[in-house]
């Protein structure tokens, strides 16, 4: 408990899944958390579920491709709570388009969004973590940005989201160490959220089936919830030494690659 406590988180695409887990987390360790989606009723509902257990958070529409609506989000942070000590860019899609398949549309919708929408973000946020004297920041990339075949899903365009992620967290990374601002990335594997659910997918177990043979932990699927954990390390004080950090979150998928 308390692992973050006093320190202002801002999260995007936290309706559910893994953004959502990670909320929940942060809230339960002692952050002002601000929660950021496009869902914004869902983000309502999730939001009051938040401060009924005792957390402490405000919820945000956020397009994370909109520089305005960064802006927005920031500006209202500030009025909350005066100062952003933590921003999770954790918002994505996946498009299982190959190159072939995929049109320019598609393309530019998951670019916009896993990758412009990171930038965006740390545009909006580093200045004032700059002012405060420091911060982290947690990116969210992909197994995808690693391996290829299966690890991207078919995505294309999401594989090469993805691997700039990784580049780009590398690059911010080495920039902003000077201002005590850290910049990891986590690289998730097979992971059960409410996204595999819709699919018909109906357990982790059952998603895992999916994987054996690929990741040698079982039940070969992860679940939101190892991602938030590795989001909390990251932007804990624990981590103070850490930055541009690849922290792979697969059950060893990778390994075997």
């Amino acid at each position: 408990m308390n692992r973050l406590a006093g320190k202002v988180a801002i999260i995007t695409g936290a309706a559910s899944g893994m953004g959502l887990a990670g909320a929940q987390l942060f809230a339960k360790e002692g952050a002002k958390v601000v929660i950021t989606d496009i869902e914004v009723d869902i983000l309502d509902e999730k939001k009051n579920e938040i401060v009924k257990d005792g957390g402490d958070a405000i919820a945000l529409k956020l397009d994370v491709s909109d520089p305005e609506s960064w802006n927005k989000v920031i500006d209202k942070t500030l009025e909350q709570y005066g100062k952003i000590d933590i921003l999770i860019n954790n918002a994505g899609i996946h498009m299982a388009k190959g190159i072939l398949d995929a049109e320019l549309d598609d393309w530019n919708k998951v670019m916009a969004i896993n990758t412009t929408g990171v930038w965006l973000g740390m545009k909006a946020v580093i200045p004032h973590l700059q002012k405060q004297g420091g911060g982290s920041i947690v990116n969210t990339s992909s197994i995808a940005a690693i391996v290829g075949g299966i690890g991207d899903a078919e995505g294309a365009a999401y594989s090469a989201s993805k691997g700039a992620v990784r580049s780009l967290t590398k690059h911010a990374a080495q920039w902003f160490g000077k201002d005590n601002i850290r910049v990891n990335s986590v690289h998730p594997g097979a992971i059960y959220t409410g996204m595999a659910e819709k699919t018909g997918i109906k357990s982790r177990e059952q998603m895992g089936e999916t994987f054996k043979g690929r990741t040698p932990l079982k039940p070969y699927a992860g679940e939101s919830s190892d991602i938030a954990n590795a989001y909390l390390y990251l932007a804990s004080d624990e981590s103070k030494y850490v930055t541009g950090l690849e922290l792979v979150v697969d059950g060893g998928w990778t390994t075997s690659s």
